[in-house]
């Protein structure tokens, strides 16, 4: 057994370890892969030669390069049963608020509130596909990214219509009481989802630090919306909420292609 060390400088989230992950799914030579995202690495594990793994990987324009190939006596690779308990929480959380907030953002003509809820559905469908693609096949794993990217690619572009019409259509002002109250709600639900990531602290929770990373930006984000809910109510305007649901939705789309690279 070999194991190689790789700098994948443009890996910062769980769809480029997706990416990678079903990139060299169908070569037999490699054992396992432990990714370090936080630190741009990954070693894989493997039997002979390192070329194919090595040219797949470079394939992807991640920026990578490799850094060493040595010798290794490790053979086992166990699956973290709490890590994937982990991930199914933090999938849930995020279902049960997009839910939410697609219901709310439309009750209260919000598109901040709507557009946050499919960034919520875009982290459900990226959780749900790393999970999911324990075990799977080559082909389902491909399936599943294809329908998840496109279905994301056509709610934010709907969305992001929505934002014109509105625009120009001189829409009424969103409602301050539900646009606030329903994103500080979804800012405590992603705090819960970096506590319940946070609990994993060992070398083997690599990934649960990158999903760390990840749900950081959904804070971000729903900072973003709290922050246009209180220019909505000052400025009695709906130009706050309108300029972050594009910005959302634009970066919903973004995701979307990410996932989309899983399918090629």
């Amino acid at each position: 057994m070999e194991k190689s060390l790789f700098e994948i400088k443009q890996m910062d989230c769980p769809s480029e370890e997706n990416l990678i992950r079903i990139k060299l799914d169908g070569i037999t030579s490699v054992k396992n892969l432990e990714f370090d995202i936080p630190n741009r690495r990954l070693i894989v594990f493997h039997m002979g030669e390192i070329e194919q793994i090595e040219k797949s990987i470079y394939e992807l324009n991640l920026g990578s390069r490799k850094l060493s190939t040595e010798l290794t006596n490790q053979t086992d690779f166990l699956e973290d049963s709490n890590q994937k308990r982990l991930l199914w929480y933090v999938l849930a959380i995020n279902f049960v608020f997009f839910l939410i907030e697609m219901a709310t953002g439309i009750f209260s003509k919000s598109m901040g509130l709507v557009a946050d809820s499919l960034d919520m559905l875009a982290d459900s469908l990226v959780y749900g596909i790393s999970i999911f693609a324990v075990g799977g096949t080559i082909r389902k794993k491909k399936r599943i990214s294809k329908l998840a990217g496109y279905f994301q690619i056509v709610l934010a572009l709907i969305g992001f219509s929505e934002v014109l019409s509105r625009f120009f259509g001189m829409e009424e002002v969103p409602n301050f009481s539900t646009m606030f109250i329903v994103s500080i709600f979804a800012l405590l639900a992603n705090a819960l989802c970096l506590y319940l990531l946070q609990r994993s602290k060992s070398k083997e929770d690599a990934h649960m630090k990158a999903s760390m990373i990840f749900t950081s930006n959904d804070v971000i984000i729903n900072l973003g919306v709290i922050v246009a809910a209180l220019l909505v109510n000052w400025l009695n305007s709906s130009l706050p909420d309108l300029i972050i649901g594009g910005v959302v939705f634009v970066l919903v789309v973004q995701g979307a292609f990410r996932i989309l690279k899983l399918s090629k």
